[in-house]
């Protein structure tokens, strides 16, 4: 970088992707050599916080550096207001070239929230169809998650989710390539967001026989073993979780299938 340029900036998102998941922070099996390179030659936080445990009110914290109590996003249908600055505001008026692709559940008409181009669509409407109802607090919505993410995990040809992931990158990475032989002089700030390794649980085979059922640890607490938050019991029944658990079996893992979804 030439002396006196300000930095380029590239946040890489990928949504649900836990810790304990990571060999970095102690994981035994997952081999993610490109995400452990990484780890050896930058900083890992070791305590790190979300603001909340949904996506969206998640992200918009994240964009804004404020509370869900603040931004008025509590949930996966709530608006994000435009009248709220991000960082990709601030960043363009210091002269940035602001890009996002791929996954940020912004609710609502804005889909930009600063960033000067957007290069794909999000992989989820934007509309409010996903508002729960609080008066049926033990009812499950019917685009709610149940066990089916777990119980149908396998293999697969495709999906919409790896379809979705695949074009974001090949956008991410073009839109880059271009910048650069564009001559453009400004610094840019591009956010590259992922949906997964949320569910659904399918990817393709190569992928998938990385792992040996039995080399997967099976949870260190298990079910009944805590008790659960009011709110936890809930969740629990509207995604079946009491009712379409996976059964025992001798070896650690999932049930394995082959789909073509």
């Amino acid at each position: 970088m030439p002396a006196g340029r300000r930095p380029d900036i590239l946040i890489i998102m990928a949504d649900q992707l836990a810790p304990s998941a990571l060999p970095f922070h102690g994981n035994p099996v997952t081999q993610a050599p490109a995400l452990q390179r990484l780890a050896e030659s930058g900083v890992v936080f070791d305590a790190a916080y979300t603001a909340s445990p949904l996506c969206a009110p998640a992200r918009a914290s994240f964009l804004t550096g404020l509370l869900p109590s603040r931004t008025g996003a509590y949930d996966n249908a709530a608006p994000f207001g435009s009248g709220i600055p991000t960082f990709a505001h601030y960043l363009r008026q210091g002269g940035y070239r602001t890009v996002l692709a791929g996954k940020m559940h912004f609710c609502g008409p804005d889909q930009l929230h600063g960033f000067e181009e957007r290069l794909t669509t999000d992989i989820y409407p934007a509309d409010f169809g996903w508002t729960p109802d609080w008066d049926r607090p033990h009812q499950r919505p019917s685009w709610y998650h149940d066990m089916s993410s777990v119980i149908d995990a396998g293999p697969c040809v495709g999906s919409n989710q790896l379809d979705f992931d695949e074009e974001v990158a090949f956008a991410a990475g073009r839109s880059l390539f271009g910048h650069v032989r564009s001559g453009d002089e400004r610094p840019f700030c591009y956010v590259v967001s992922f949906s997964h390794p949320h569910d659904p649980f399918t990817i393709p085979r190569r992928w998938w026989d990385l792992y040996r059922d039995e080399d997967i640890p099976v949870p260190a607490v298990g079910p009944g073993e805590v008790p659960l938050h009011p709110h936890e019991r809930r969740l629990r029944e509207v995604r079946s979780g009491d009712h379409r658990g996976p059964r025992p079996r001798r070896a650690a893992g999932l049930l394995r299938r082959d789909l073509l979804c």
